[in-house]
């Protein structure tokens, strides 16, 4: 990776060189000058202003020199002193679920079953009969009392079903690796107490085999066809203007919070296909690299699709194919090499077949695909290993760039195997200050200090540490996402493990070029270099300079994409 970076730095520097003076008395569109400039490229020191033109940097330097390149025309806009950096790319987060959650019931901020249950009581008065209530975010380890009865810290379904006899309902954990459902969602699915567990899932009981109410994992599929069911007695059209809707939505939000790029964890070929009419007519406002997340078959069938690269005039690329190995820590679901400590005899859940796992990493191979595999315990990242070993040994000098979703929690031997595979470790700063309060019940003291959010050490070892929210399972905020990583702070102020804390400049390196870099557009983003993409956002702090604790309420004065202003607060 250094001799990519080197080269393309060398590059960089000769461009610049050559743009130091205009080369045509056309001039500029946009110049943005008066700044304090983080540029995420080693090449541009001392740089005030930047310039732009047809949607693309044309030169960067002193606000003198820049200024002399604009006429009348020109849009002039001046940084006041504030902080300007690459747009951020957001390496991991799940762009139509978080379009969901800005139309359904968020439970990010519950602080107790109570809260949820009256929640849903308002909706279900609002609601017609059959509708479905949908919400997400609840997280059992983040409520203030534990409910009374529990299993396991579960609250019993009855509660739902009091307040909802009529429509089925279904909470999603903040993980999005477990359900809550009432009696009447388990009705429609078929779902009794006598019903097994299927593979990779777990149908949640107490010690009469009563059913609970959550669904872990796989278990969730038997919630989601009974949804669909209902879902799909709406036409397609009708489906298509929901969808766009919230797609909207979630774009807004993005650009709100300084993202101009967004790499998609896990779409489907319908909203693949929804995604494309809206580049092709011009109508997508951020970048989108997405990850699609199909079965093997469909992945034959419809392998045309990952034709799609830079399609609306760089707004969307489709190359990569996304495999989720397990589940998440917070829900029992990440697969470990040794039990939970706070679940005798658990060791979470294999979440995907293993040998068809070997069979989508061939057709990635073969196909010349990016393949994702989330993977979140110590087990999974050892089988996700292995299975991209036994490809990549075939060429092991290719630039294939595979990724492990999340990395969490890893077995110290994994660390060196990650570098001598080079796979990119794909992080998410936020999920170590999240999760710690319960991380060390989950895994001991030992597993916690020496694997878990192992982000130093990864970077340590030379592999690739991006970044990111895994939005919606936590809020769409980088800034909350960067302060993380450069304190590990929880909420207590204690930090957790300090010694994996990233310097500030690793954590805003991990937002902008190690994700171009991931998705193989490092030559057209991720820093404010020469000929990439006029992709910029304008804040009212310094982040390399600010007070540590001030990085939280770091706020977005612009956010500039292909040159346009599409979000401004001033």
């Amino acid at each position: 990776m250094r001799k990519i970076l080197l080269t393309l730095s060398i590059l960089t520097l000769l461009t610049t060189q050559a743009c130091k003076e205009p080369q045509t008395t056309e001039s500029v569109d946009t110049i943005i000058f008066n700044g304090a400039f983080y540029t995420a490229d080693s090449i541009q020191k001392n740089v005030t202003a930047v310039a732009i033109k047809d949607g693309k940097i044309v030169a960067l330097g002193s606000t003198e020199d820049i200024q002399k390149m604009a006429s009348e025309k020109t849009e002039k806009i001046d940084a006041k002193g504030n902080f300007v950096m690459p747009g951020i790319i957001e390496g991991h987060g799940h762009i139509h679920g978080l379009g969901s959650s800005l139309v359904s019931l968020n439970l990010m901020e519950a602080k107790s079953w109570d809260e949820i249950v009256a929640m849903v009581a308002e909706a279900a008065k609002k609601a017609k009969p059959g509708d479905w209530i949908i919400g997400r975010g609840w997280h059992q380890e983040k409520w203030n009392t534990a409910p009374q009865p529990n299993h396991m810290g579960y609250p019993y379904h009855e509660s739902l079903d009091a307040v909802s006899p009529n429509n089925p309902v279904f909470l999603s954990h903040a993980s999005g690796h477990s359900c809550y459902v009432n009696a009447k969602a388990l009705e429609l699915s078929g779902i009794t107490d006598a019903t097994a567990n299927p593979s990779g899932g777990d149908i949640v009981k107490d010690g009469k085999k009563k059913i609970v109410g959550v669904l872990e994992e796989t278990a969730q599929r038997l919630i989601y066809q009974a949804y669909e069911t209902w879902e799909n007695q709406r036409s397609e059209a009708e489906r298509n203007a929901s969808w766009a809707k919230m797609f909207d939505l979630a774009e807004g939000e993005c650009l709100k919070n300084g993202i101009t790029s967004f790499h998609d964890a896990g779409s489907n070929f319908q909203q693949v296909a929804w995604m494309k009419a809206l580049a092709d007519s011009g109508k997508l406002k951020v970048r989108h690299w997405v990850m699609v997340r199909e079965g093997y078959t469909n992945l034959k069938t419809n392998k045309e699709a990952f034709k799609i690269k830079d399609a609306g005039n760089g707004k969307l690329t489709v190359q990569a194919v996304k495999v989720s190995l397990d589940g998440a820590l917070g829900s029992y679901g990440a697969w470990l090499l040794e039990p939970y400590s706070d679940r005798k005899g658990w060791v979470g859940l294999n979440t995907f077949n293993i040998d068809s796992l070997k069979a989508i990493a061939a057709f990635c191979w073969e196909n010349k695909l990016q393949l994702c595999v989330h993977a979140i315990g110590d087990k999974a990242n050892r089988e996700t290993i292995n299975i991209f070993a036994e490809q990549i040994q075939k060429q092991p000098s290719s630039d294939h760039r595979w990724r492990v979703e999340h990395a969490q929690h890893v077995n110290p031997s994994e660390i060196p195997r990650f570098k001598q595979w080079n796979v990119i470790a794909s992080m998410q700063s936020i999920h170590c200050t999240s999760d710690a309060p319960f991380v060390e019940k989950r895994l001991g003291k030992e597993r916690a200090a020496n694997g878990a959010y192992m982000w130093k050490a990864f970077l340590n070892a030379g592999v690739v540490v991006t970044n990111g929210t895994d939005v919606p399972v936590e809020k769409i905020d980088p800034f909350a996402c960067i302060y993380a990583a450069v304190t590990r702070k929880q909420k207590n102020g204690e930090a957790f493990y300090p010694e994996q804390k990233m310097t500030r400049e690793e954590a805003l390196y991990s937002y902008t070029m190690a994700n171009a870099y991931s998705s193989f557009q490092d030559k057209e983003k991720g820093s404010l270099s020469v000929g990439k993409y006029a992709d910029i956002v304008i804040l009212d702090k310094n982040l390399l300079t600010c007070d540590e604790e001030a990085i939280k309420s770091t706020k977005v004065i612009k956010t500039i994409v292909g040159g346009k202003t599409l979000y401004s607060n001033q």
